[in-house]
């Protein structure tokens, strides 16, 4: 391979490595903020009271299992 190609493949190489595939710092918080938007909701869902009590019993269920 000649010097000249060699450069050329080597800025080539440079360039795609400087690429943005990265989120910006805009984009970043608006995933922050769905992501506690949806563990907010969740957590709602979770200790709501009939959701509350069915996982109690399932635990209640599991723990009184025999082995």
């Amino acid at each position: 391979m000649n010097t000249k190609a060699a450069w050329t493949r080597l800025r080539g190489l440079a360039v795609r490595m400087r690429r943005d595939t990265g989120m910006v710092t805009s984009e970043y918080a608006m995933g922050i903020i769905a992501a506690v938007a949806f563990a907010v909701l969740l957590y709602e869902v979770v200790t709501s009271g009939q959701v509350k009590t069915e996982l109690q019993n399932i635990v209640k269920r599991a723990l009184s299992a025999r082995m």
